[in-house]
């Protein structure tokens, strides 16, 4: 609550509304909402929710109206003489500043969970962010490493592609060389064996002349 606010806050921990209208007081300064004031006193002993003093006289506890009527205002403090007065308005006032005070306080106590709880979350984020960051840098060292590899992988490939090639050339020029090997081969055979025929069919002939003419020479 600001300084400047001119609205007290319910002490009831759970609540913490605001108060405009009626509200109930207590002799340990604490000031509670119709609600809650109304389901808390009605018990015997009277115990403050704020502080957990016992209220056992009647005078501990006070159901007072926040926003009293011009009439009210008039007549509430009309006769008393004027140092009963001031004291009156001096605890008033004491009773005004000690909520004040307790609420700054409990801002205070809120500022800093919140602060404590943000350090803790500042921390871990730091922590995450510089995890990520350690995974990054794995990953990119990862990253080149396998680069570094594809290119091995590519340097090697295209070696072997130009060694491939250059079998694929050999081999056709093998090929080439033993088809026309083959073929000379074919057509040196085939000349050996027509040689061989026509040599075979004069030998046949030759003989058959040679036994014609004894023949005759017989006769």
């Amino acid at each position: 609550m600001a300084v400047c606010d001119d609205l007290l806050l319910c002490n009831f921990p759970k609540c913490r509304g605001k108060l405009s209208s009626r509200a109930w007081v207590t002799a340990c300064s604490h000031i509670f909402c119709e609600q809650h004031g109304s389901g808390e006193f009605t018990r015997s002993p009277a115990v403050c929710p704020a502080c957990n003093s016992t209220l056992s006289s009647k005078m501990d506890i006070a159901r007072t109206e926040l926003n009293p009527s011009e009439e009210n205002k008039a007549m509430m403090l009309a006769g008393l003489r004027p140092e009963i007065v001031l004291d009156i308005c001096s605890r008033a006032l004491a009773f005004w500043t000690y909520q004040v005070y307790q609420e700054r306080l409990y801002q205070e106590y809120n500022y800093s969970q919140a602060e404590g709880h943000l350090k803790q979350m500042e921390k871990l984020y730091t922590q995450q962010v510089q995890s990520k960051e350690s995974e990054l840098l794995a990953m990119k060292g990862e990253v080149n490493s396998l680069k570094k590899i594809l290119e091995e992988y590519k340097r090697k490939y295209s070696d072997l592609s130009e060694k491939l090639m250059e079998r694929n050339r050999q081999y056709t020029k093998l090929q080439g060389m033993y088809d026309g090997l083959r073929l000379r081969n074919i057509a040196v055979t085939n000349r050996e064996a027509s040689t061989s025929r026509e040599r075979s069919h004069h030998d046949r002939s030759g003989h058959f002349g040679f036994s014609m003419g004894n023949h005759r020479e017989n006769d």
